[in-house]
C-alpha cells in the first residue's frame, strides 16, 4: 500500500518519494491535526466566573518553619451582570486594550504566534492580547504559569468562547474576574475598594483610572506599593496614573465613546480612598510580611508577579527570627516610652520615628527588623528606605576606598595610587578645614565658592591620624580623604560593601564622604556585615524558599563576592573596634561586655537623623532615629525635622538612643551565643602619608624624645603603633612611620550628649567663602603644597 522504497526505480531514484506518497502524508497529517483540533475545541468549558477564584491564603513562615501569617484567604469579589457596568467603563477598556473587540473573531493570530516564538527562544511569553484571551486566562486558567500547554490551552478555549458566548457576557465576564489590586477581584470590589460606591455609580474618569489598573495596580495605585518595588512610590504611581487615565479618556474620544466636551471636565485624578490594612498584619508582622513578598517578587526567575501572588496558595519560608524580632522592637520601644513624649513637649517629640534591622555577616539573612510601632497605622517601612541621611556611618566606606584603591598622587594623578594605612596616614583635622581637590588646588562648587568644612561642635583636632579621626568622628580628615581617594572610587566602594546605587547621592561633592546619601537599615546592616565577614558581601535577603501546590518554585540562591581584600577588611573592622572600646570613642555606649563589637555614630546635617551601626562576628545591626512630618496627608512633600531638644536632650546623636537601642537589643539577642573573636588585623602594603595640608615633622639631629606623651591614646591595640607622638621628638619620616606630628589627642573631646557620652558626629553643612588665592596645601609625603 506504501510503495517505499519504490520497487521499480533504481540507484537515488527508488529513495524519492512520489508525488502520491508525499500528498497523501500531507492529507494525513492535516486530517489528523484537524481530528486532534476538533477533539480539543469539544473537551474545553466554557469558563464560568462565578467558579473562578479559590480563596487560598498565602502562608508566611518564620525562620523555625512555625507559622507567622496567612493572609488572602478570602477573595474581595462580588459578580455583577454587565447592565450593572458603565458603559464608560466598557469603553474604557476596549479603548485601551481591544478596539476591535466588538467584531473580532476573540483571538489574536498573530499575538499567540509572538509568544510561541517567544517560548521556543526561551524569552518571557505575552498574555492574551484581546480581551476575550484575558477572559479566559482570568477565568478558566487557575495555573497562572507561562507554558506551551497553558497557551495551546488557552488558544482552544478562547476560540469556543468566541463562538459560543456573546460579547456582553464576554465583556463582563472580563471585568468580573480581572484584578485591581488591593485585593479587589472584578469591578464591583474595585468600585468599592477605590471610591466606596457601586460599580453603576462610576464616572468616566472613575472608570478611565479603574481600566489603568489592569496594566498592573502595583505600578497605577496612588497609594504606592513600595512593598513589593522600591520605584512603585505614591508619587511615581500617581503620575504614571494620572498619564495613563488621560490617554485612556482622549483614546475614548478618538473611538466616539466619550464627546470631547464631556472629556474635558476630566484632568486631574479622581479622590481615591486609602487602603485598608488587614487587621492581623499589625505590629511588626505586616512589616515582615511586605518585605519577605518583595524581597519573593524581584528575585524569583519564573515571571511569578504580583498578581499571581495575590491570588494565593503560596508558602512563603522566610528568614526572620521570631525571639529577635521580638527583641528588637522591645529595645525600641523602651526608648521610645522612656524619653519621647509628644504630650509634654510637642515642638520636639511629635513625628519621631525609629527603624532597624539585623543581617547574618556570613548568609546574608535577615534575621529582624523594626518598622515601625504598627504596619497597620504607620504603613512605611522603616527599615527600607526612608530618606533619612546616614552621615558618619559612611565614613567606614571612605577608609575601606581609601586603604583598598589609594589616594591619587597630587602629580601624576590616577596613574598612580598610594595605599592608605589608618595608623601611618596622618590628615589635618582642622575646624573649616579649606577642602582640595587631590592635585592641591582649591575645590568651588557651581558658585565658585570654596568649601571650608566643619566638624561636629566646631572642635580642632589639627592633624590626625585616620583612626583618631574615626574614633573621634572629624569631619575633615575624612571629606579631604575621600576628595582624595576620588569620590566615584568612595562610592565603588559602599556599592562594592552592599549598598544600592539608587540610594547614593549622584553628587561628586565633598560632603558625599560624610554620608548625604540615604540607604536604608537593611543595607546599612548587611554593608557592614561585610566588613564583619572579612571582606565577603552577601545581599541581604529575607525569604529562603516558596512552595507552591506542593512543589518548590523559589529557592533563595547564595551569591558570595570578596568585595574587599580580607587586609583591608579586617583593618576596617580593627578601626571600629576602637571607636566602641577607646574611652573618648563616640560609641562607646554600644559595648557589650565581654564581646568584640566594631561600630560607627551618625548623625546629619541640622540633626534630622542619628544611627548606630555596628557588628559582632555573627550579628550586624542597624539602627536609626529621625522625625519625618506629615505633609503628605495636606499633599506637601514631607520634610525631615531638627531633633534639638528631642527625648530632652539638646541634640540626638548616633551615640545618644540609637546606641541605647543597638546595645539593649543586641545583648538580648546575643545571650548564651558563643563570644566570638574578629581575625586580628593584616600588614596593609602602604606607607606613611600626610594630607589634607597636615605638616610631616622636619627632621632632627637630636635624639632626645620628648618626656610628654600623647594626650590621646589608642582604644584597642592593634598590630600597627595608633596615634601620633608628642612633635618635639627627634625622627626622619621618610624613614620611620611611626613619626607624626601633634596627634587628635590635643584636639579637644567632642561635646557629651544628654547622658554623658561624647557626640562625635558631624554637621555635614559645610561652611563657605568667597574663592580667594589662599593655600593650605594638601601634599605631604608624596608631593604638593604642604601647610
Amino acid at each position: 500500500m506504501i510503495d517505499y522504497p519504490r520497487h521499480n526505480k533504481y540507484g537515488w531514484r527508488r529513495w524519492v518519494p512520489s508525488w502520491k506518497l508525499v500528498t497523501g502524508l500531507c492529507l494525513g497529517f492535516f486530517g489528523t491535526l484537524m481530528a486532534a483540533a476538533t477533539i480539543a475545541y469539544a473537551m474545553v468549558d466554557v469558563p464560568d466566573p462565578n467558579k473562578t477564584a479559590k480563596a487560598q491564603n498565602n502562608v508566611y513562615y518564620w525562620e523555625d518553619g512555625t507559622q507567622m501569617a496567612a493572609t488572602g484567604g478570602e477573595i474581595n469579589r462580588q459578580i455583577v451582570g454587565i447592565e450593572q457596568i458603565p458603559e464608560a467603563m466598557q469603553n474604557a477598556v476596549i479603548s485601551a486594550e481591544n478596539k476591535t473587540f466588538k467584531t473580532d473573531s476573540g483571538i489574536d493570530p498573530m499575538g499567540i504566534g509572538r509568544a510561541l516564538f517567544n517560548m521556543a527562544k526561551g524569552g518571557q511569553t505575552q498574555g492574551g492580547s484581546t480581551i476575550t484571551q484575558q477572559y479566559v486566562k482570568n477565568a478558566a486558567l487557575g495555573d497562572q504559569s507561562q507554558t506551551l500547554s497553558r497557551k495551546v490551552k488557552e488558544l482552544f478555549i478562547s476560540i469556543r468562547v468566541g463562538t459560543d458566548v456573546d460579547k456582553p457576557e464576554i465583556m463582563a465576564g472580563y471585568l468580573n474576574t480581572s484584578y485591581y489590586g488591593r485585593g479587589a477581584y472584578g469591578i464591583q470590589a474595585a468600585a468599592r475598594t477605590y471610591y466606596g460606591k457601586n460599580a453603576k455609580e462610576l464616572k468616566p474618569d472613575q472608570c478611565a483610572f479603574l481600566a489603568s489598573l489592569l496594566k498592573g495596580a502595583t505600578y497605577f495605585d496612588p497609594a504606592g506599593a513600595e512593598d513589593i518595588d522600591p520605584a512603585a512610590t505614591p508619587a511615581a504611581n500617581k503620575a504614571r496614573a494620572t498619564e495613563r487615565m488621560n490617554w485612556i479618556l482622549d483614546e475614548m474620544v478618538k473611538d466616539n465613546h466619550l464627546s470631547a466636551a464631556e472629556r474635558a471636565r476630566y484632568t486631574e485624578l479622581p479622590k481615591i480612598e486609602p487602603p485598608k490594612k488587614d487587621a492581623q498584619l499589625g505590629g511588626q508582622v505586616g512589616y515582615l510580611v511586605a518585605l519577605a513578598k518583595s524581597n519573593f517578587l524581584n528575585s524569583n526567575e519564573k515571571g511569578i508577579e504580583a498578581d499571581d501572588l495575590a491570588r494565593g496558595g503560596y508558602e512563603i519560608h522566610t528568614t526572620f527570627e521570631k525571639d529577635k524580632v521580638k527583641k528588637l522592637e522591645a529595645a525600641v520601644k523602651k526608648v521610645r516610652d522612656d524619653n519621647i513624649k509628644p504630650d509634654k513637649r510637642p515642638k520636639t517629640d511629635t513625628f519621631v520615628q525609629f527603624g532597624g534591622a539585623s543581617v547574618e555577616p556570613k548568609t546574608g539573612k535577615i534575621v529582624a527588623i523594626y518598622g515601625g510601632e504598627n504596619a497597620t497605622k504607620h504603613f512605611t517601612n522603616n527599615a527600607d528606605q526612608t530618606g533619612a541621611q546616614v552621615g558618619s556611618t559612611f565614613k567606614p566606606f571612605v577608609l575601606a576606598a581609601a586603604m583598598r584603591d589609594g589616594v591619587l598622587d597630587p602629580v601624576q594623578g590616577e596613574a598612580l595610587r598610594h595605599k592608605i594605612d589608618p595608623d601611618k596616614s596622618v590628615y589635618n583635622g582642622k575646624n573649616k578645614l579649606k577642602i582640595k581637590n587631590y592635585d592641591g588646588t582649591v575645590w568651588k562648587n557651581e558658585k565658585r565658592e570654596e568649601w571650608l568644612q566643619r566638624n561636629d561642635g566646631d572642635e580642632s583636632y589639627k592633624n590626625i591620624n585616620l583612626r583618631e579621626a574615626m574614633i573621634h568622628s572629624a569631619n575633615s580628615p575624612f571629606v579631604q580623604l575621600g576628595m582624595d581617594v576620588g569620590i566615584p572610587k568612595v562610592r565603588e566602594a559602599a556599592m562594592d560593601a552592599g549598598l544600592l546605587e539608587s540610594s547614593l547621592s549622584k553628587s561628586n561633592v565633598p560632603s558625599f564622604s560624610i554620608g548625604i546619601s540615604d540607604p536604608s537599615a537593611i543595607r546599612m546592616a548587611g554593608s557592614y556585615a561585610t566588613f564583619a565577614a572579612n571582606g565577603e558581601q552577601m545581599d541581604p535577603f529575607s525569604v529562603n524558599k516558596v512552595d507552591y501546590e506542593g512543589r518548590t518554585v523559589y529557592e533563595h540562591d547564595d551569591k558570595l563576592e570578596q568585595a574587599f581584600p580580607s587586609a583591608v577588611a579586617s583593618n576596617v573592622t580593627d578601626v571600629l573596634r576602637d571607636v566602641v572600646d577607646d574611652p573618648e570613642g563616640t560609641g562607646k555606649n554600644a559595648r557589650l561586655p565581654g564581646r568584640e563589637v566594631a561600630g560607627k555614630t551618625g548623625t546629619t546635617d541640622g540633626n534630622k537623623s542619628a544611627w548606630f551601626v555596628g557588628y559582632t562576628p555573627q550579628l550586624s545591626t542597624a539602627i536609626d532615629m529621625y522625625r519625618l512630618d506629615d505633609n503628605e496627608k495636606s499633599g506637601k512633600k514631607r520634610e525631615f525635622l531638627e531633633m534639638y531638644g528631642t527625648g530632652g536632650q539638646d541634640k540626638i546623636h548616633g551615640a545618644s538612643f540609637p546606641s541605647e537601642i543597638w546595645q539593649s537589643y543586641m545583648s538580648e539577642a546575643l545571650n548564651g551565643k558563643p563570644k566570638l573573636t574578629f581575625p586580628e588585623p593584616e600588614p596593609l602594603d602602604a606607607e606613611a602619608y600626610w594630607g589634607g595640608g597636615a605638616s610631616s615633622p622636619p627632621p632632627s639631629p637630636s635624639n632626645t624624645p620628648s618626656s610628654s606623651p600623647s594626650s590621646t591614646p589608642s582604644g584597642t591595640p592593634s598590630g600597627s603603633p595608633s596615634g601620633s607622638p608628642d612633635p618635639s621628638q627627634s625622627c626622619n619620616p621618610l624613614k620611620d612611620w611611626t613619626c607624626t606630628t601633634t596627634g587628635g589627642g590635643n584636639g579637644g573631646t567632642p561635646g557629651g550628649t544628654g547622658d554623658g557620652g561624647p557626640s562625635g558626629d558631624p554637621s555635614t553643612s559645610p561652611s563657605s567663602s568667597p574663592a580667594t588665592n589662599g593655600n593650605n596645601g594638601n601634599g605631604g609625603l608624596f608631593g604638593g603644597p604642604s601647610g
